[in-house]
This record gives C-alpha cells, sequence and structure tokens, in this order.
C-alpha cells in the first residue's frame, strides 16, 4: 500500500492557493494564477517565519516589480531585458540579505515584465498586488490555521531518532547487523539528527520571538536543547567507532566492557526520556547511581587495557572518550529533567 504523507502545512498551502485565487476572481483581477503561486512560496513552517519574512517580501517584491516596471516602459518586454533585470534582483536582494525572499521576487519580476498591451503599465501593477493577494493570504491561513505544535512534534521525532541511533549502538561493537542494514539505519538516524536541528530552531524561534518567556518553558526548552545534544553526542561516538574500532585488532575482553557500556547508557537514556514523558513511576528507584558506578568501573579496565599495550590501544581510547562525553551528557539531561519536573509537580 502507498502511503501519501498528508500534513498541516500541506493543507494549510493548498487552502492558501484556493483562497487567494477566489480572492483576485471576486475582485476581477485577471492572472490570478499568479496569487496561487505566490502562495506556495510564502507558505512557512512556522508562524514567527511566516510573519518575519512577510515584511522582506513586501521590500524585494516592491523594489523588484518598480525595477521591473522601469526597465519594461523604457525597453520593453525582450528576454534579454529580463534576464538583466532578474540578476540584478538576485544580487540586491543577497546584498539586502533576504535571500529567502528570492523565488517570490522573482515571480513578480516575471509577472511584471510579461505584461503586453497598450496598457503595460497598469496591466503590470494588477500583477504586482495579484502576487501581495497571494502573500497576504498565505501568511494569514499559516496564522489562524492549525497552528503548528512544535513540542509534540519535536517529542515524537526524539522517539524516532533514539530508537534508531539505540539500535546502532546495541550492534556495532558486536556487528551482528550486515554492513547494507546497519548503514541504511545510520543514514536515516542522521537525517533525524537534521530534521530534529531545524525542528529546535523554530521552536526556539516561536518561544523568543513572541514573548513565551515563562519559567516552564524556558526550562522545558533547555531540556529539549539537551536531548539534542545527548543524540548529537550519540551520533559522534557511532562515527569513531565506525572509524577507529574497525581498524583496531580488538580482543574478546574489550568487545564485551564496550559492548556493556553502551548497552547500559542506551537504556539509561531511555529512562530519561520514559521519565520525561512521565512514564516512570515517582517511588521507582533511580538508575543513575547504577549508571555511575558501572561508568568507573568502566573507566578501571579501559586504563588497565590502555596499559597492557598502549601502542595499539590508542584507538581504544578515542572511543572510550567518546564514550565519556556521552554518559556525561546523560548524566546532565538527567539533572535538567528533574529540574524541570520539579518546576512543573511545583505548577499544579
Amino acid at each position: 500500500m502507498i502511503c501519501i504523507p498528508f500534513g498541516s502545512r500541506i493543507l494549510k498551502t493548498g487552502l492558501a492557493v484556493t483562497l487567494s485565487i477566489y480572492i483576485c476572481i471576486i475582485l476581477g483581477m485577471e492572472n490570478s494564477v499568479f496569487a496561487g503561486v505566490a502562495a506556495i512560496l510564502a507558505v512557512q513552517p512556522s508562524v514567527y517565519r511566516t510573519w518575519k519574512q512577510l515584511p522582506d517580501q513586501v521590500i524585494t517584491n516592491s523594489i523588484g516589480a518598480s525595477i521591473s516596471l522601469f526597465f519594461l516602459y523604457f525597453f520593453g518586454e525582450n528576454p534579454v531585458i529580463i534576464g538583466f533585470v532578474i540578476i540584478l534582483i538576485i544580487s540586491l536582494s543577497i546584498k539586502m540579505k533576504m535571500e529567502n525572499t528570492i523565488p517570490l521576487t522573482l515571480v513578480t519580476v516575471i509577472a511584471v515584465m510579461s505584461a503586453t498591451g497598450s496598457e503595460d503599465f497598469y496591466f503590470a501593477l494588477e500583477r504586482f498586488l495579484v502576487i501581495l493577494i497571494g502573500t497576504s493570504t498565505a501568511v494569514i491561513v499559516n496564522t489562524l490555521i492549525f497552528p503548528p505544535k512544535y513540542k509534540k512534534k519535536y517529542i515524537l521525532n526524539i522517539d524516532v531518532a533514539f530508537r534508531n541511533m539505540s539500535l546502532l549502538m546495541r550492534t556495532v561493537i558486536s556487528n551482528e547487523m550486515t554492513e547494507a542494514s546497519y548503514q541504511e539505519i545510520n543514514r536515516s538516524f542522521k537525517k533525524d539528527l537534521k530534521k530534529l536541528e531545524e525542528q529546535y530552531k523554530l521552536f526556539d524561534e516561536e518561544r523568543e520571538k513572541f514573548g513565551k518567556s515563562k519559567r516552564l518553558n524556558a526550562r522545558e526548552i533547555i531540556v529539549f536543547k539537551q536531548m539534542l545534544k545527548v543524540l548529537q553526542e550519540g551520533n559522534q561516538l557511532l562515527d569513531n567507532i565506525e572509524e577507529h574500532y574497525s581498524q583496531n585488532k580488538s580482543i574478546d575482553d574489550e568487545n564485551k566492557v564496550l559492548d556493556q557500556q553502551l548497552e547500559e547508557l542506551v537504556k539509561y537514556h531511555e529512562y530519561l526520556l520514559l521519565k520525561y514523558i512521565g512514564k516512570i513511576k515517582e517511588n521507582h528507584q533511580n538508575i543513575d547511581n547504577d549508571i555511575l558506578k558501572e561508568k568507573e568501573k568502566f573507566y578501571d579496565q579501559v586504563l588497565k587495557f590502555y596499559h597492557e599495550n598502549k601502542e595499539q590501544k590508542l584507538r581504544t581510547m578515542i572511543i572510550a572518550s567518546s564514550i565519556v562525553d556521552y554518559s556525561f551528557h546523560l548524566e546532565r539531561l538527567e539533572k535538567l529533567i528533574n529540574q524541570y519536573i520539579k518546576i512543573r509537580e511545583h505548577g499544579k
């Protein structure tokens, strides 16, 4: 069965296109298709970015329309002139640091400069207004219809990324998975990380720019940042293992020590995520003390391996260092989650 993606942004884009075209038809404006194109390009992944881009779009579109009208009036409709104006508009947009507005501004240029007939100026001006209608409609729809639920999406994607990472960590030392399967899951995990990094930027922008500065929200955004940081450290650990461990002539004792430590840390990571979403009982004994004991034991074992053969164990020390970084950030996540839970419970 073919799965067709259908999200709120897709729905809002279709709705914005429909409304903008209808508005142009009601106002008796021709070339309403340009309003639809403008609406498609104006829909942004967040409310903040939509409002942030609106003034930039108005400025660059106005400049683009003005320059286009000037060249259209003095030089007429000519492919070479159109190409020259497009180069000029792109350069100006980059100079003003408004690169995100370039696609829609170029649509404005094409729409204005393709005007023909005895009333070129008024026809071109109408096309410019049509594009502004499409842009404004997209902004209104994106703001009022199905506002994005960043927190829910972020936590769901954190869980997806963790599951992929945990599978990789549990098999990377033992080398149980086929190379093709491992690389496929690894690519998926890296895509998950990139998606989370972008989502975090959106979430942080909304909270900061729209003044949502409650103490609980501020604490929660710190937790979210650390959740991402832990996954990034896990990714670095996997990269180091892949680069150094396969080239290292390891022994069974080392395999067992590294594999066991990774297993314990993955369990700890899972425990923290469950704790954050409230699936761990309040009277459940924390496992952080056991983790700390295992960490100290792990340090001793790795140092022992190193002293036995320093020249051949440098690669193992690189991996061990990454494991230490990963465990350190897990401990920090534990502290932040505990602080967040206390504030959340106090707020109730």
